[in-house]
């Protein structure tokens, strides 16, 4: 029995990570900071945050797991700098937190590809992002790095919708490492990670992902 918090739980990954993990007998509270409220759950725990001002003495950081699924891209956040913010240093913020309130078991959501030496600066900041959190000590940490992802989003991407219908109709001919990522399949290894992943680091990809059949 557990306490997690989920750290992007309104994105695509996140909202399939709050509904398991809400529904999963091991987690006896949730934890899920927000700049807008949440639909009410009596495990929920829901604080209202800023994203340039996190509460540093609040007392729900202190917990038995966390998972990150925060992420956007570029032309979301309208600037490289904006992206990177998001991606990198608020991620970094949060992580920082919780590893100082003596979290020892943290999950992340990265991107197939990522790496911190990388031409593209989407997958560049995603291995830097990678890199940094690895620095903080965490007893157990693993990254998720997914595929193209599968699910409703709240906004549209329209370049995604197109790579997603062509990958879903050849998805039986597709190599496991390039097909679709369900994001609730992502979610439920975030979850399994943060709650009970062993000691030391771990990276999960695309391929995994594909064949488990979640």
């Amino acid at each position: 029995m557990a306490k997690l918090l989920i750290a992007g739980a309104t994105g695509l990954v996140g909202r399939h990570a709050l509904l398991q993990a809400l529904a999963d007998d091991r987690v006896t509270q949730l934890v899920a900071p927000t700049r807008r409220p949440l639909a009410a759950h009596p495990k929920l725990l829901n604080p209202l945050i800023d994203s340039n001002h996190l509460p540093l003495d609040a007392p729900w950081w202190a917990v038995d797991g966390a998972l990150s699924a925060l992420g956007t891209t570029r032309a979301k956040a309208g600037s490289a700098a904006a992206f990177r913010a998001i991606d990198f240093d608020y991620t970094l913020a949060i992580a920082r937190q919780l590893r100082e309130a003596g979290v020892k078991r943290f999950a992340l959501t990265s991107s197939m590809g990522a790496n911190a030496r990388s031409r593209s600066f989407y997958l560049r900041v995603k291995g830097e992002i990678e890199e940094a959190i690895a620095q903080l000590g965490f007893s157990s940490y693993t990254i998720i790095r997914a595929g193209p992802l599968g699910g409703e989003r709240d906004e549209s991407r329209f370049i995604e919708r197109l790579m997603g219908g062509f990958l879903s109709r050849a998805g039986p001919i597709l190599p496991p490492s390039i097909r679709i990522n369900p994001a609730s399949a992502v979610a439920a290894f975030l979850i399994d990670a943060a709650l009970s992943g062993a000691a030391g680091q771990h990276l999960i990809g695309s391929a995994q992902i594909a064949r488990s059949g979640l």
